[in-house]
């Protein structure tokens, strides 16, 4: 993170006071002094710099609006889930436009649908119904929106499945 006070190692730094103004090339020792006259820290700003830039400042203030940053940028962030939608191999024309609507909306909130079809009794004997029904699940949908196909139609025991993604 950044160096405080008595850490900072480099033995010239370049300060910085805690209006902003600079005051130049001094002694760490120095400059350290001048910011507990001040009754505030000195704060290693910039180590890469030559000299370093260090700045008189409260270091908590600092460390929190730092956290404070942080935690605003991870709340911003939407993490990509996998949403199932499950078709039959016999699914009605209503059902299946709804189950693209569905699907349309968790691809537009940035999500990646799993399309399914679970085959019981006698599907099982007729897996190529299930991959035909999800190729033409994925076709529709890609009339209303633009999809790619991230894990091509499998057949994993029972159950064939599919992973559409926004494209």
């Amino acid at each position: 993170m950044y160096r405080c006070n008595e850490q900072i190692r480099a033995p010239q730094i370049r300060v910085i006071d805690a209006d902003g103004k600079n005051l130049d090339v001094m002694a760490t020792e120095e400059a350290i002094k001048l910011a507990h006259q001040k009754e505030l820290d000195l704060v290693e700003v910039h180590p890469k710099a030559q000299p370093p830039i260090a700045r008189i400042m409260d270091y908590g203030q600092f460390k929190y609006q730092k956290e404070k940053e942080a935690r605003k940028l991870r709340a911003k962030q939407h993490k990509v889930e996998v949403k199932g939608l499950r078709l039959s191999v016999r699914i009605s024309d209503h059902d299946l436009g709804i189950r693209i609507k569905q699907a349309k909306k968790f691809l537009e909130s940035g999500d990646k649908v799993k399309v399914e079809i679970v085959l019981r009794g006698r599907e099982r004997r007729h897996p190529d119904l299930a991959k035909e029904q999800i190729q033409e699940f994925i076709k529709k949908l890609n009339d209303e929106l633009e999809v790619k196909t991230e894990q091509a139609v499998t057949k994993q025991g029972n159950m064939v499945s599919a992973l559409v993604a926004k494209a």
